[in-house]
């Protein structure tokens, strides 16, 4: 027995040796797994337990981005070759506009809850219930991974739809397109072939797009950009219900992307007024209470105690301060940062609907929202309208309160004010075609159901809906600047003064002197509509505004002046200058004002071009009183006159000659001046003779032609052309006459709004008169003045001679 003893106990030991390694090995391993998770399989992304999303199943997906991979379970495509080419281009893009990406990603969005809310309309159960019910497109962002998320709850795809939609899509668009953009490098049109999606390419260099079809089940489509893609069941991620999620991991260089300032600022540019609503998931800091520290509430309690045991309290009283304390807890204030769901696009859709169940406050709320001006100022005037038949759109336009400042200062260069939407999608702001110059001014918006989404340029131009469009608007703005007219109690004609005071209310008196206004800041576009826009320019005509010697200050128009016309008067009449205050001392006007005629003051230099295309209004046609061939009435003793000056007349032209005077004659528009001189019918007048001369540009020798026949019209009944007659009769070759009438000549010239040739010329007969005047002989002379530099040199020279003789 004792000698198995020590065998056994060997035995024992090697036993429990080795159930100890064993322990060992079994606790290293399970350490080990804990430092490390174990390499991903092949499979990487195949979850056999479903939709769980524990810890591995986050390891293995995020593995799975950071190495930009294709899932290798999933089934692999190559791109169609035009994709191919297409995105190429795109990654290796120097394109500036990246923002668009945002808009076409958003318009497809649209796009899906459009399509998913027409079938609901014949079946409700497609949209299901609760939260997938709700039509919206959610943006999130994660900085950490540098991904930004855009979700939608539209129709999804299947994966059919993922291959024929993403991938292989057999247009002749994508081919299009991409020679579209090698021969402009306008990747602004992307969206105008059908191939928007691929935009996201300009800031992502990998994509994923998760989407649920209600027919299908939820699958990824993944891509690098490569020639390649692949698509694979969807078991890791969050089940979306229904819809389409795509991810973007951004390049380096498209950071800015994943600010939420950004993403806000291109939804308010582009997405603002998409028919539903846009989400961000923003962060915004808070204040919370929090308990205070348990260090400060332990050093509250030893005080307490120690206070408590020197004042010898009770039991009793000890539990009634531990109660306080209990109750009132101390708490401070710190700032958590918090998250929630963001609408971006808050500004509803207004055109969509009726006018009538629109108030003025939310047109005047849109107006702001839309032309980014947030001041008091109220627009003009609105209209708010929708076309039907071949073209259907609907808009909204806005006179604006104030002129911008460069308005005028590069006209035609300047962009439009209008918005171009295209089924809700923002388009673009700088269609010209749809608004010709002279409305520029204008802001709003056209939403088009017709045009093609993202419509380019040049296809605009060849739209055949572009002209009925601009056709229309047209039309409208022209009602609209009318209406503002009409609805001013301070444009009312044919009432008496009284009669208009009664009638205002508060609501006409808001209106009152708005088409003043209005003409003060836009008047000037009116004008030149008129000369562009031969097919509009009596519509226009009536719109114009201007001061006559019969408007007191006022402002009136062409159809007041006609009803203020004499019996018989046949022509408007006119006349041109600088300020109203100069002309109403022309001496153009005095038989016109004597016989009580009304004359229009048009000071603007660009009425000068303005009345070369408005020849006539209502049948009447206009008259520059500056200009030959003006009539007023008939005059009995005219031919009698004309024999009785016709030396005068013949012998005045003969000494003009070398100042190109084409004819003297009788004046019918003189009353209190001697002479003027009036410019031929068809040529530049006096006042259009200086606006060409302060031109920068200016070619005096083309302007020769340009410059109207001088007629130099005299007043037969004036003392002084009187006076010279008989002068003329006596001794036409009386050197003082011949200078008498030059200097009458080239007065009349000044005073009629010319530039004198020769100003020296000028003065030196004006003081020859004065010096006559003052019986001052003609031989006298100017003293000649002693040299002060030659007297002081002298003086000088024999000081110094002085000095060396010393």
């Amino acid at each position: 027995m004792g000698k198995w003893a020590v065998p056994s106990a060997l035995v024992l030991l090697c036993l429990l040796s080795l159930v100890s390694n064993q322990d060992r090995k079994v606790q290293a391993n399970a350490d080990e797994g804990t430092v490390g998770s174990p390499k991903v399989e092949e499979n990487i992304g195949a979850v056999p337990h479903g939709l769980q999303t524990d810890s591995d199943v986050v390891k293995r997906e995020s593995e799975s981005i950071s190495s930009r991979s294709l899932r290798s379970n999933a089934e692999k495509f190559e791109f169609q070759a035009e994709v191919s080419r297409l995105m190429d281009i795109l990654v290796n893009s120097l394109y500036s506009n990246k923002d668009i990406f945002l808009r076409e990603l958003i318009s497809n969005a649209s796009d899906a809850l459009d399509k998913i809310r027409f079938l609901s309309l014949t079946d409700k159960e497609v949209l299901g219930e609760g939260d997938a019910a709700k039509l919206e497109i959610q943006i999130k962002l994660d900085k950490e991974k540098k991904i930004l998320s855009l979700r939608d709850k539209g129709i999804g795809m299947t994966r059919e739809d993922l291959v024929k939609n993403l991938g292989t899509i057999a247009k002749s668009g994508t081919s299009a397109f991409v020679e579209k953009v090698q021969s402009s490098g306008d990747l602004n049109l992307i969206g105008q072939f059908g191939v928007g999606f691929y935009s996201v390419y300009l800031v992502a260099d990998y994509v994923e797009v998760i989407s649920k079809h209600n027919d299908d089940k939820q699958y990824v489509w993944e891509s690098k950009a490569d020639g390649a893609f692949a698509i694979s069941e969807d078991t890791w991620n969050e089940p979306l219900g229904r819809g389409t999620e795509i991810r973007l991991h951004l390049r380096d260089e498209a950071q800015e992307y994943l600010e939420e300032y950004k993403l806000k600022e291109l939804v308010k540019t582009y997405s603002e007024f998409i028919n539903f609503p846009i989400s961000i998931w923003a962060s915004k800091e808070v204040d919370v209470e929090v308990p205070a520290d348990e260090d400060d509430s332990g050093d509250e309690e030893e005080t307490t105690d120690k206070t408590s045991s020197e004042e010898g309290e009770d039991e009793d009283a000890e539990k009634g301060e531990d109660e306080d304390t209990e109750k009132k807890p101390k708490k401070k204030t710190v700032k958590e940062t918090t998250y929630e769901w963001e609408l971006l696009n808050d500004v509803k859709a207004i055109w969509l609907r009726s006018p009538k169940d629109a108030t003025d406050e939310e047109y005047i709320k849109f107006y702001h929202s839309l032309a980014k001006e947030f001041s008091a100022d109220k627009p003009m005037a609105w209209s708010h309208f929708t076309a039907e038949g071949d073209v259907e759109f609907k808009a909204v336009l806005y006179v604006p309160p104030k002129a911008p400042h460069n308005l005028y200062d590069s006209y035609y260069k300047a962009k439009s004010n209008l918005k171009l939407y295209v089924r809700r999608v923002f388009i673009s702001d700088e269609f010209d075609e749809l608004l010709p110059k002279f409305l520029s001014f204008l802001k709003g918006i056209v939403d088009s159901d017709t045009l093609p989404l993202n419509v380019s340029r040049e296809m605009l131009q060849a739209h055949s809906s572009l002209k009925t469009i601009k056709k229309k608007l047209i039309r409208k703005a022209l009602d609209m600047i009318r209406k503002i007219a009409e609805e001013d109690p301070d444009e009312s004609s044919g009432k008496d003064e009284k009669e208009v005071e009664k009638s205002v209310d508060d609501d006409d008196d808001e209106k009152k002197g708005q088409y003043t206004k209005f003409w003060n800041e836009f008047g000037k576009s009116i004008k030149l509509g008129i000369i562009e826009d031969a097919s509009n320019r009596n519509r226009l005509s009536k719109l114009l505004r201007f001061e006559s010697t019969k408007s007191d200050g006022k402002l009136t128009s062409l159809d007041k002046y006609i009803s203020r016309m004499k019996s018989g008067q046949k022509d408007i009449f006119y006349i041109t200058g600088t300020s109203k205050e100069q002309l109403e001392k022309s001496p153009f006007l005095e038989r016109l004002k004597k016989k009580n005629y009304e004359v229009i003051f048009f000071t603007d230099p660009v009425d000068e071009y303005l009345m070369q295309y408005l020849m006539d209004y209502e049948g009447k046609q206009f008259q520059n009183v500056s200009k030959e061939g003006l009539k007023i009435g008939k005059d009995k003793k005219n031919k009698e006159l004309k024999e009785s000056f016709k030396k005068l007349t013949k012998w005045w032209k003969g000494a003009l000659t070398t100042d190109k005077v084409d004819e003297v004659k009788i004046s019918n528009r003189l009353d209190n001046t001697p002479c003027v001189v009036v410019t031929s019918k068809f040529g530049w007048s006096a006042n259009m003779e200086r606006i060409m001369q302060a031109q920068t540009l200016s070619d005096a020798r083309k302007q020769s032609y340009m410059k109207g026949k001088r007629i130099l019209e005299i007043n037969p009944r004036h003392p002084i052309i009187q006076e010279l007659r008989e002068r003329v009769i006596k001794d036409p070759e009386d050197e003082g006459v011949k200078q008498t009438a030059q200097l009458i000549y080239q007065t009349a010239l000044m005073e009629s709004g010319f530039s004198l040739p020769d100003p020296k010329d000028f003065a030196s007969r004006i003081y020859s008169s004065v010096q006559s005047s003052l019986n001052i002989s003609p031989d006298a002379t100017v003293e000649e003045e002693e040299d002060a530099e030659e007297a002081e040199t002298e003086t000088e020279t024999k000081a110094g001679s002085g000095t060396s003789q010393g």
